[in-house]
């Protein structure tokens, strides 16, 4: 059997957003087109980022699949540490403030950029 490779974005115990990769069965379909069980959504938003956008410090307001249509997004974490995404990639965005926390731009989220001379493009479909 086949499996996906999700990466997912999320609060680590310590408040703080980390990367970490799962995989997802592709337990259904023929062998010619293997399918993952269907999942629920709650709807889907298209967002256009001109060249040169850049976030502040956010966290995920509901968690939701990124899927990059056009040009390059980076994501940067409070480590210092950041991951590129192209057309093509993906991640699973569920870095929620934790319970009871109140938002500390040095502590919690994430920031997000885009890269090149393209504008960015991306597809959010709520998990």
């Amino acid at each position: 059997m086949s499996v996906f490779n999700k990466v997912v974005l999320y609060t680590d115990a310590d408040g703080r957003a980390k990367f970490r990769d799962e995989t997802v069965a592709l337990s259904e379909g023929t062998p010619a087109a293997q399918l993952s069980p269907l999942m629920p959504s709650g709807g889907y938003q298209l967002r256009h980022s001109p060249v040169g956008f850049r976030s502040q410090f956010h966290c995920t307001g509901t968690p939701q699949w990124l899927f990059v249509l056009q040009g390059k997004m980076e994501i940067g974490l409070q480590d210092g540490s950041s991951r590129l995404f192209g057309p093509g990639d993906h991640f699973y965005s569920a870095d929620t403030l934790p319970a009871g926390a109140e938002f500390d731009s040095n502590v919690h989220g994430h920031w997000s950029r885009q890269v090149g001379e393209e504008p960015l493009v991306t597809l959010f479909v709520r998990g």
